[in-house]
């Protein structure tokens, strides 16, 4: 017997009786994004690996650690996509939709990272992106993070909160690094080895360490809002300043740097304890530097990213169910003759009434069997064609969810009938 060949560990199958909330969550968000006037955009999944090591940063735990990279035939080196920022940027280069220009713009797909799977992180995980190019002024921060909180109020969520910051301009944070730099080398023996092999690389990345032994050391590290220059300060506070107007309660975490190298001034996260460790189910932020560091003109540019796998944990979590549309027919034909005849009036009625969900049986079977598959389908009703029906131009309409006595009506009003009453 051949060996059974299962899945890739750390990428999931999603079931048909998954799917309806996937769905569900992912209409609302489409229609959340129309809403607020912004246009879908769809990347590649794979792109050339020097677009993430230039993005995202060598020394960062993606780069480092967790890209799916490989040589293609001709030798390039490609990269499954481990975010979506980067690919979205460069598309934006390529084909001229940000120079001079205010783009809003979103995405939604497939992202890969090779880590240790648990609850909420896996190796193929899904996300929405959103991504603003060209406004400069913290109104179009305020707008993002507003869309956030207006999502979680449409999925029924409750018990996220909002953490932000500000992490300056790169001459503001070249300053802050050297004063990082200096306190963590003073405790160098309290490092550990992750902390040890980013101090000279990447010092604002020990602030965001998970490792329980080292948050003493990191609360009493130097605050980078000491550090921020004038300008950053200004934005700062006019962010603050709209969401405040906007009723939106924040915390403001002046040890959140993110994971990802090219963000600049604020950077925010929504944040559940529903969830244990992978508690981030949406994070974001500017990135104005990212543009010109890809090759492009200099544009400001600002963002977010959900994890749609993290949203549907807690959407089960907290009890939400998807408005799923039950089936509306499932249509019994007795019979060759009717199975023909069935196949074309099942067509007329999807053509007649485009909303319909009609279930044609198929794969034959008695009377019996057939109104065992309706009843299980959870149609509203079944139709019955028969020889009888046929020669009379009739069917029999018997209600499944109700106890009404069956009815035998005219094949010709049959369109109007389940206009009506499905």
């Amino acid at each position: 017997m051949a060996k059974k060949i299962q899945s890739i560990r750390g990428m999931h199958d999603i079931l048909p009786e998954q799917t309806p909330l996937w769905q569900f969550l992912e209409e609302t968000v489409r229609n959340l994004l129309a809403s607020y006037g912004y246009q879908e955009i769809r990347m590649p999944i794979v792109e050339m690996s020097e677009l993430f090591s230039r993005a995202v940063g060598e020394v960062t735990d993606i780069v480092e650690k967790e890209m799916y990279a490989f040589a293609d035939r001709n030798g390039d080196m490609l990269t499954l996509r481990p975010e979506g920022t980067a690919g979205c940027v460069r598309a934006g280069i390529q084909h001229g939709l940000l120079h001079n220009q205010q783009q809003r713009l979103w995405y939604a797909g497939p992202m890969f990272r090779r880590e240790r799977p648990q609850k909420g992180r896996y190796r193929q995980f899904h996300q929405i992106g959103v991504e603003t190019y060209g406004i400069a002024t913290p109104d179009i921060d305020a707008e993002l993070i507003a869309m956030g909180a207006n999502l979680w109020k449409q999925l029924g969520l409750d018990n996220i909160r909002l953490e932000i910051n500000s992490l300056g301009t790169s001459e503001a944070r070249k300053a802050y690094r050297e004063t990082l730099i200096s306190y963590f080398s003073d405790h160098f023996d309290r490092l550990d080895a992750d902390a040890k092999n980013r101090l000279h690389s990447n010092p604002l990345r020990i602030l965001d360490t998970k490792n329980p032994e080292m948050k003493e050391l990191v609360a009493n590290a130097p605050d980078l809002q000491d550090y921020l220059d004038e300008e950053s300060k200004e934005h700062f506070a006019a962010l603050k300043a709209r969401l405040d107007a906007l009723g939106i309660a924040y915390t403001v975490n002046s040890r959140l740097v993110r994971g990802l190298d090219y963000y600049s001034r604020t950077v925010f996260e929504w944040i559940t304890d529903a969830l244990g460790a992978q508690g981030t189910v949406c994070a974001g932020g500017r990135y104005d530097g990212l543009v010109e560091q890809l090759g492009g003109r200099a544009t400001p540019a600002c963002g977010f990213a959900m994890g749609i796998e993290r949203l549907i944990a807690l959407m089960q979590e907290q009890g939400s169910i998807a408005d799923t549309k039950p089936l509306d027919v499932y249509l019994i034909m007795a019979g060759d003759t009717a199975e023909i005849a069935g196949l074309q009036l099942a067509e007329k009625l999807r053509a007649a009434i485009p909303s319909l969900r009609l279930l044609s049986n198929c794969g034959g079977g008695s009377f019996k069997a057939q109104i065992k598959r309706a009843d299980k389908s959870g149609a509203k009703y079944a139709l019955i064609l028969g020889e009888n029906e046929m020669v009379n131009n009739e069917i029999v309409v018997k209600s499944l969810r109700e106890n009404k006595a069956q009815e035998t009506i005219s094949q010709d009003v049959i369109a109007d009938f389940l206009t009506k009453n499905k």
